[in-house]
């Protein structure tokens, strides 16, 4: 894949933060790798299953170097997420982080015992990684939508790496631009997922309080979720915080579905 100027979110000389896309064909979910790098230090986050690893290694080795990732961060335990990880571990000298409550479940996707060591378990709290010569911060996104789930926060690009949250689908356009019907990619691309995968208000008022937090000593500038499109721009950011902040999800919704199956089921 030759990386193409959009796809380079950020790039000030010394930092770089790029979007590999379009790994995903047939029913597959459509994902978006993204890799952070500093100083020729790279961090590559949910860098998906099988069928990616190929194709995605032999980009990464064009951009970087495989043998300059440092870190491959998993946000969640899903297969689109972790189910390569083991040729990752393989061919690498990286660290693998992901919630301390999926390191056991992570070997049944076929790592290797000789890898299992590389694999680490983060504290519910998340923390501050050097990479390079800079911080990236793994916040908390639990519940949204696995109990062990986390974010990357950038304060060098200040791109927040939203993960699942913001999931959208169904567009025919890769970035929400400043100026564009905001408003609209939410409540037709984004709502639908949102609301039946995630955790619904209470966990939504803390995530919105945090990201503001963030926002007020680093500043958000965009978002870049692993499906969908890429918010940018200050001003969408905020209209996504303030939508999120009051939506109703999960939990909230779901209690007429908890019923006594009535519809037989068959299958071709």
């Amino acid at each position: 894949m030759v990386v193409t100027p959009e796809r380079i979110l950020f790039d000030d000389g010394n930092h770089k933060c790029i979007l590999l896309e379009d790994y995903g064909h047939g029913q597959m979910v459509q994902t978006n790798v993204f890799l952070i790098v500093d100083s020729g230090k790279g961090m590559l986050l949910d860098p998906g299953g099988h069928k990616l690893f190929k194709p995605l290694f032999s980009d990464i080795a064009q951009i970087i170097g495989t043998q300059n990732i440092e870190y491959i961060f998993l946000s969640h335990q899903d297969p689109d997420i972790v189910a390569g990880i083991n040729g990752w571990l393989m061919t690498t000298n990286a660290i693998a982080l992901i919630s301390k409550w999926w390191v056991r479940f992570i070997p049944h996707y076929g790592l290797d015992k000789y890898v299992e060591p590389r694999l680490k378990g983060l504290e519910d709290e998340g923390g501050i990684l050097r990479l390079g010569n800079s911080e990236i911060f793994i916040i908390p996104g639990h519940f949204m939508h696995a109990p062990g789930h986390f974010q990357i926060y950038d304060p060098v690009s200040k791109i927040l790496f939203s993960e699942d949250m913001f999931f959208s689908f169904g567009m025919d356009y890769m970035f929400v631009n400043e100026g564009d019907d905001i408003e609209k990619h939410l409540k037709e691309y984004v709502e639908p997922f949102v609301k039946r995968f995630m955790g619904g208000k209470q966990v939504f008022k803390a995530y919105a309080r945090m990201l503001r937090e963030i926002d007020e000593i680093f500043g958000i500038e965009m978002i870049a979720p692993q499906h969908g499109a890429i918010i940018k721009g200050h001003d969408n950011v905020m209209k996504v915080i303030e939508w999120v902040e009051n939506l109703e999800a999960g939990p909230d919704i779901i209690g007429p579905i908890f019923q006594i199956p009535k519809n037989h089921l068959k299958f071709d």
